[in-house]
């Protein structure tokens, strides 16, 4: 006997029902990307992307590789070099082996300004800075150039003076080829020495750039006008759809007797659902072929001066996508290292509602976060993008069927698949997606993000 003189709650509790929720999923996010593209409905399964001809563009970047203790050029990719474009497989690994490797410190001058350009620099891991000596004597920040890129390619070619400085902002490793190397090539191969001479005498349109249309303005009386006509790629780039995919498993005794509240298939597909678009977008982000990282054209691509990303750094990436920009794109901590050198600056970002939550914006471009952009390294770096979206401002588009058999949601169908004789019912989940980007300058990134630079403001 006890003293008690009612009824325990845990003795009520075994005849009163319970109020639950639906399964929650922590990787569930905003998949802000997937929100901001417009989706075009595809009705083949192939998006065919016409454009009008340009002439042939690398990466703009020389990869190497390490072999132990040394780094070394990858021979394939000193095609970057527009001379070097057509050139033989041993004439490339010739030059390849002839590099020669530097390390340098943060401050360290690299080349200075109207020194004899006799050496080609590639920068393998670093970062540098050109500048230059500006028309009234003031000092001119040209450009930074970090890991692949090299400099000065018409210079050394030329044998000419450096027309700018260059100085390591941080430490790192670069390496070096002599001119002598590359007039001992062209002495020996009368196809390199003819690309070279073609290139020196500036008969080789700018890598990227579109074939020209021929006109007239501002002529006065009967003139004869030229004629011209616009010239189309021959093998345009076609997106086919890709996806992601897997079986979803459901007992049969789970499914008829566990159903209340909650339809037990229902909501196992629902989760399931939420997982395929969750990969749908990190592979639009990065996928290697179609992925948005990896599909940004080599004059978009921007290095960060100062390693973290400053009000300066997302100006630059405007002034490359400034044709109707519509959001950055970046990983939560990038965002938040922003908002410390604007709150550093006293130019706090201002912030805007989208999508129905408050989203920081810079210049009126909303940043949207996304924890599927990459984040690297022990202190963390990440990229930042900037994109135009759109077909009619041809600018990055999703892609999708416009109808699939069993589609739950657009672009997803969910089929089932039969039960077997485990009792066990599966249905396939198809999600059926890609991305395009319609034209170069509609896509650009910010690259080496530092996210773990604080400051002390007491």
């Amino acid at each position: 006997m006890n003293d008690r003189l009612s009824l325990a709650p845990d003795a009520a509790r075994q005849l009163a029902t319970t109020t639950k929720t639906t399964p929650q999923m922590r990787g569930i996010t905003p998949r802000y990307l997937l929100r901001a593209l417009p989706w075009v409905d595809v009705d083949s399964g192939v998006y065919r992307v016409n454009r009008r001809r340009t002439f042939i563009l690398g990466d703009d970047r020389i990869s190497t590789y390490q072999d132990g203790d040394n780094h070394r050029v990858i021979a394939d990719d000193l095609r970057e070099l527009p001379y070097l474009r057509e050139a033989e497989d041993g004439l490339l690994a010739e030059m390849a082996g002839a590099f020669t490797q530097v390390s340098f410190d943060a401050g360290q001058v690299l080349a200075d300004e109207g020194s004899s350009s006799d050496r080609l620099w590639v920068i393998v891991l670093g970062r540098a800075e050109k500048r230059v000596t500006g028309r009234y004597g003031e000092d001119a920040l040209l450009e930074v150039v970090g890991d692949g890129q090299f400099f000065d390619l018409d210079s050394w070619t030329r044998c000419s003076p450096l027309p700018f400085r260059v100085k390591a902002l941080t430490s790192g490793v670069a390496l070096t080829v002599e001119r002598s190397v590359l007039e001992s090539l062209a002495g020996r191969d009368a196809a390199l020495r003819a690309a070279i001479d073609a290139h020196l005498a500036g008969n080789t349109p700018a890598p990227g750039s579109e074939v020209p249309v021929d006109l007239s303005g501002g002529h006065v009386g009967e003139v004869e006008l030229p004629g011209t006509y616009v010239e189309y790629e021959d093998t345009p780039r076609e997106y086919h759809m890709t996806l992601a995919q897997t079986v979803l498993r459901v007992h049969t005794r789970v499914s008829d007797l566990y159903n209340e509240p909650h339809d037990q298939t229902r909501v196992q597909a629902g989760l399931t659902i939420q997982a395929l678009r969750e990969r749908q977008e990190s592979m639009i982000l990065s996928h290697p072929d179609f992925g948005l990282l990896n599909n940004v054209a080599p004059g978009q691509r921007v290095q960060t001066r100062t390693g973290a990303p400053t009000p300066d750094d997302l100006d630059e990436l405007l002034s490359r996508v400034w044709k109707q920009p519509g959001y950055f794109l970046a990983h939560p901590r990038a965002i938040a290292a922003f908002g410390r050198e604007c709150t550093r600056r006293g130019v706090p970002p201002v912030t805007d509602s989208r999508f129905g939550s408050p989203l920081l914006t810079w210049r009126g471009v909303p940043l949207l976060p996304s924890d599927k952009m990459p984040l690297t390294g022990a202190g963390g770096t990440s990229q930042i993008l900037l994109m135009r979206t759109g077909e009619a401002e041809q600018g990055v588009v999703g892609l999708r069927p416009s109808g699939v058999p069993d589609e739950v949601e657009p672009g997803l169908s969910m089929r089932n698949m039969g039960t077997d004789r485990k009792a066990i019912t599966s249905y396939l989940l198809t999600a059926y997606f890609n991305a395009a980007v319609l034209v170069e300058d509609a896509l650009a990134v910010l690259e080496n993000v530092e996210v773990s630079n604080y400051h002390d403001y007491s």
